[in-house]
């Protein structure tokens, strides 16, 4: 059942419409006391202003140029919080030191180098370890290849278990209607690794002659 309609007089609109900037909650107040309308709620009154686009001037956002109340004054101390408060060159207790290993998300050796985190700027970082003792050895993996675990163990991470294999070629081994290289018997993994390099071959052979 809907509610009953609210009238205002003209005098009550024009009073609310200078003092719309006010708090909701003090306009309604004084709103009640000026004219002895106890019949409109907040809610009422906030529906009235809103409906009229009496708004406050206030998004809640900081505008641009604002500055904060407490800028350049320091904390009061407080015993309780400086207890738990970082001192200076203290790392956090989930720090992990360098080479400390962990597996990633999709089952590779991620290995902690000295080197600065891009993205954090922190001293250290994490990089896929096949791929840092692979370089580390070889050289820097060239743009459009990859490397690919022999024996299909991603946690094996002997730079002589990986090769370097355009990245094209993976779906071929791998992909859904790829050979099932990596679940493939230890005696086969050669032969399907040869016949899908000699299909990328083929393949790149026939694309660039047209």
């Amino acid at each position: 059942m809907r509610g009953r309609r609210i009238s205002y007089s003209q005098q009550e609109l024009d009073w609310v419409k200078a003092r719309c900037t006010m708090d909701r909650k003090v306009l309604h107040q004084q709103f009640c006391n000026a004219f002895g309308r106890s019949d409109v709620s907040l809610a009422n009154l906030r529906s009235l202003c809103k409906r009229n686009g009496w708004l406050t001037g206030r998004s809640g956002h900081f505008n641009t140029g604002h500055t904060s109340w407490n800028k350049g004054k320091k904390m009061p101390y407080n015993a309780n919080s400086a207890r738990t408060q970082f001192q200076k060159g203290q790392l956090p207790h989930n720090a992990q030191q360098l080479g400390h290993e962990r597996i990633s998300k999709e089952g590779y050796v991620e290995v902690s180098i000295d080197e600065t985190n891009p993205h954090t700027g922190f001293e250290r970082r994490y990089v896929l370890k096949h791929k840092h003792l692979w370089e580390k050895t070889n050289g820097a993996v060239p743009e459009g290849m990859c490397l690919k675990c022999i024996d299909g163990d991603k946690t094996n991470t002997a730079p002589s278990n990986w090769e370097l294999v355009p990245r094209a070629l993976l779906p071929r081994l791998n992909g859904r209607f790829g050979r099932g290289y990596d679940k493939a018997p230890a005696e086969l993994k050669p032969t399907i690794l040869t016949i899908s390099r000699l299909e990328h071959a083929a393949r790149s052979a026939r694309s660039n002659q047209s």
